[in-house]
Order: C-alpha cells, then structure tokens, then sequence
C-alpha cells in the first residue's frame, strides 16, 4: 500500500509529550511510538490501573524510555487544573488531545456538562489553555486535536449544546467531534507560535465503540461492533498514523486536518478535507468564548522577557 509509516518519525530525542488517553487503542499506540522515537512521554490516563498496565506495556518495550504516567479526568475540570499544574514545568514540545467517548446515554461531567462535549471537547479546551505557557516555552510546539469523520454530521447548537432539551448520542458525539475541529482551527488562529492540528484515526478498532452500547446493556449492538471491528476496521496501531504524523511530520501545515488518504476509512496518513463549518471563523470564537465561559480558563500567553 505504501505511504508514511511509524518508521517515518523523526527522531524525538530532547523533547517533550503528553498524550491524553494513552492507556488504549490509538493513545496508547501513539505514545508507544512516540517513546520509541526518543521523546519523554506522558502517559495521561484517567483510570489508575489500567494507565498503570499500559505505562508497564510501554517501559517493557522501551526498556530505556522517559516514560511518566500521569493521573487525568477530562470529565472532571479539578483533575484538569491538578494534571496540567503538575505538568507544566518545562517546556512541552507536542500535546496530542487523544481521550473520548463516543456515543454514550446522556451522563453528566462533575462540572455538569453533557459527557461527551464535556470530555471530548472542553476538557481539552482546558488543558491545552493551561498548558499553553509549556508549549510557548518549547521551539517548535505542536497541538494534535484527535476528531472522526463523524465530525461531518456534526452541528453546534449553541441553544442547547448540553443536551438538556432534546438528546441524542450520535448528534451530540458528532457536535463534540465538529467541536474539536473549530477548535484546531481557531487554535490556529490566535496562537502563532505553535502548530494546531487535527486527526482522525478513520475505522479503527478500539474500546471506544463498545463503551456505549455497554452502558446501555446493549449486548447485540456489542457484538456487531465486535463483528465490525474484526472484519472491517484497520488496527489501532494504524489509526494511530494520522496522530503521528501530525504530531511529527515535516510540513505539516498549520489547522489542517490529517486522516485514511482516500475513503478516510483505513490507510496511509495524508491531509483530508474538513467540514466546511469546521473553517468559520464566526463559529470559531463563538465557540471560543463559551468554552472559556463554561471552563473558567483564558488562554493567556506568558509576558515577553
């Protein structure tokens, strides 16, 4: 098939990464690649023992890595402000915006956000606002907002972007993936000094599908996702191409969005077209101005020396 492969990753030695979501599928893949290449990774994990299982994953294959596991709830902005106040000491070189939900019954953040925009999309939005000062300290700093190409389907209903009117987990999955990708872009924007980019991992298979029909109790719907992540999805360890190469190709461009080349189901990385709502810079900084409303963090950037 050919095209860009994990072996086309520069070398990372010197600098610095955070993955969120780094216990499975495509995080864990990304930071375990990214760790082989040289960089200090953070693996940064909601739940305690399974990031304690992939951080042991990840020292045994790189037995001579800089690996930290770090203690993460998106869906919890107190975790948020606790994680990046522990991990904003030195300059940060990539921050890959990876962890989510997808297509859950509608549950509550601890703040009192819809879950999925909570996690997928404002928790993100806090992190990488608090750890702006860390990637505007580093040379050349990049931010990788993990999207889907469900991300089509997606629109902002600024009247109701919680869910509490009128919910349904396809649209609100879809309004959060929509989200990640005016972020890049209005990342990209404001910031000048850093790299804002997007990717999506196409079809890949994961936990992340079966996450919801789960909590349903749903076990057909469980079964064919396991059926189609089988016959139809590419590995994870594929998925995770699009993170990589945004996260460490040269000429990466600046708010773009990387996936699948082709049908963006499976496949090489290669730059892919965005929904055009993606690129309005009206809904860029409304989006803005509420994510900064709802979360309490302005993306200040340190005084000049």
């Amino acid at each position: 098939m050919g095209g860009w492969t994990a072996a086309d990753i520069p070398d990372l030695h010197g600098r610095r990464a955070i993955v969120t979501g780094a216990n499975s599928g495509i995080g864990y893949h990304t930071a375990l690649q990214l760790a082989r290449r040289g960089a200090a990774v953070v693996l940064a994990c909601r739940s305690a023992e399974r990031g304690q299982a992939a951080y042991d994953r990840v020292t045994a294959a790189v037995p001579d890595g800089d690996v930290t596991l770090g203690s993460l709830d998106l869906a919890d902005l107190g975790s948020v402000r606790a994680f990046a106040a522990r991990h904003s000491g030195a300059p940060l070189d990539i921050l890959v915006n990876n962890a989510g939900v997808m297509a859950l019954p509608r549950r509550t953040t601890a703040d009192g956000f819809e879950m999925q925009f909570g996690t997928n999309h404002l928790g993100h939005f806090a992190l990488t606002g608090l750890l702006l000062p860390a990637l505007l300290a580093a040379s050349a700093p990049r931010v990788v907002t993990v999207t889907s190409g469900l991300a089509w389907m997606g629109r902002m209903r600024f009247d109701d972007l919680q869910g509490e009117r009128r919910y349904w987990k396809w649209a609100a999955y879809g309004q959060a993936k929509l989200a990640n990708l005016i972020f890049t872009k209005e990342l990209a924007r404001r910031e000048p000094g850093l790299l804002s980019v997007a990717a999506h991992p196409g079809y890949a298979a994961t936990n992340l599908q079966h996450a919801g029909p789960r909590m349903e109790g749903n076990k057909l719907m469980d079964r064919a996702v396991a059926f189609g992540n089988v016959l139809i999805a590419q590995p994870a360890t594929a998925g995770a191409l699009p993170s990589l190469y945004a996260a460490t190709a040269p000429g990466v461009q600046n708010g773009a969005c990387y996936g699948p080349r082709g049908l963006q189901t499976r496949g090489a990385p290669a730059k892919v077209v965005m929904p055009p709502q993606a690129a309005k810079p009206e809904l860029g900084r409304r989006l803005w101005e509420v994510s900064e409303s709802l979360t309490g963090v302005t993306y200040a950037a340190p005084a000049n020396p």
